[in-house]
């Protein structure tokens, strides 16, 4: 009987034992598994190309304008959470208006905190994103150096060969009045002497009108005869020409500018000339002016009222340019895309001026000899806006390399 009872008390106490190894065991276990768990949950981002501030947390379509939503990466850089823990609070910005600040943490009227904005990370201009040479050679970025070039700016516009018999007659009149002027210049009434005056100066006055300029005019009194070829074909070796103009173009045509005109009519040949003279009253029904210029027509081939296609070559010298696939015109802005060649990109404001073979006269903005990215440009500028729209920045990376923190004073 004693011997049974030992026998199960041992029986009982390797149980127990085994109980607890077991318990002990799976407890080390889970404990295990569920820091791995937490330690490895992360969450995708999706985001639209077209706008960046358009997020999901899975695949799927833009709601705005329907393109196909594009996983963010993550480019490598540590836990968000650990990143800003690191970094310096520069300020809190409220989180429904984010112009109004203040350099301490507190709370808005709705009883809202107020979000901490943190200084960038090191190595990257502000507004900007670092891509590794891999995605760069995938995303297939290129790049060029803004630099000063020799730009020709070509106006493509339409002609006629003059018709003008209105100018033909007031040419007449000026030569009559200038004879009148002589005539009467020995008169001994002086009112005689004032009237012809008068009327020469108006016959004058009427010729600037129609598009003539001074020094035609001294060239006319000069020789003494109309011109002709303004509304009948001639003996002369010359046929006028009047050019369309448009008003976005008037500042770069000057008198004297080389033209070139062809007619449908005579395929493959060229009139040259030049400019002579343009009106100076702009025609509010077409927004633009006509340029008068004097062609070489030895053959007379060129007929009255015959239209024509004409060439100006306007020499603008050399200016600082880009590509005009570096340009993004954004309607509010125009941002060029620059890199530091060490993987960092981000946007910059610049002003263009007139665009020429293929090239934007920078104006202001951009220094010679940057180097701008000509391929992929849109793709980085709008990961760049994301990233600001993501970690609650109000300036947007297009906004240049001004500071985030514009001011540290609690708005009213």
């Amino acid at each position: 009987m004693k011997i049974k009872s030992i026998l199960v008390f041992i029986i009982l106490a390797g149980l127990l034992a085994g109980a607890g190894f077991l318990l002990n065991t799976r407890y080390h276990l889970f404990k295990g598994h569920s820091l791995v768990v937490k330690t490895n949950v992360t969450k995708d981002i999706y985001y639209c190309p077209m706008h960046p501030n358009f997020t999901l947390d899975k695949p799927g379509e833009c709601g705005i304008c329907g393109m196909k939503l594009v996983k963010k990466e993550t480019n490598h850089v540590k836990h968000a959470g650990t990143a800003r823990q690191e970094r310096k609070i520069l300020y809190y910005r409220n989180p429904m208006n984010p112009q109004v600040t203040s350099p301490v943490a507190m709370k808005d009227q709705m009883g809202m905190d107020y979000l901490p904005v943190y200084e960038k990370e090191t190595g990257v201009e502000a507004g900007g994103i670092q891509i590794s040479p891999e995605r760069q050679q995938f995303v297939g970025i290129k790049t060029e150096i803004a630099q000063k070039r020799q730009l020709v700016y070509q106006i493509n516009t339409v002609g006629k060969v003059a018709y003008d018999p209105e100018l033909y007659v007031a040419q007449e009149e000026y030569l009559q009045a200038l004879k009148n002027v002589q005539a009467t210049q020995k008169s001994v009434l002086a009112s005689v002497s004032q009237q012809s005056g008068s009327l020469l100066s108006a016959a004058e006055k009427k010729l600037l009108l129609l598009g003539m300029n001074k020094e035609q005019i001294q060239e006319l009194a000069k020789d003494g005869l109309a011109q002709e070829n303004l509304y009948l074909p001639s003996k002369e070796s010359t046929a006028w020409i009047y050019i369309t103009v448009y008003e976005y173009e008037i500042g770069l045509v000057k008198v004297g500018m080389p033209v070139e005109a062809a007619a449908i009519a005579f395929p493959g040949e060229v009139f040259k000339g030049k400019v002579l003279a343009i009106t100076p009253v702009l025609d509010a029904m077409t927004r633009s002016v006509q340029a008068r210029a004097e062609v070489g027509d030895p053959e007379h081939k060129l007929k009255p009222e015959m239209f024509v296609n004409v060439k100006i070559n306007v020499d603008l010298g050399e200016k600082l340019s880009v590509s005009e696939e570096a340009v993004i015109n954004t309607g509010e802005k125009t941002i060029v895309v620059v890199t530091d060649g060490q993987g960092n990109f981000y946007s910059k404001d610049i002003k263009i001026g007139q665009k020429a073979q293929g090239f934007y006269e920078v104006l202001d903005g951009l220094s010679d000899g940057e180097k701008v990215v000509t391929s992929g440009n849109f793709l980085i500028d709008s990961e760049s806006r994301l990233q600001s729209a993501i970690s609650g920045e109000h300036k947007p990376a297009g906004d240049g390399l001004a500071s985030d923190s514009q001011s540290h004073k609690h708005g009213q």
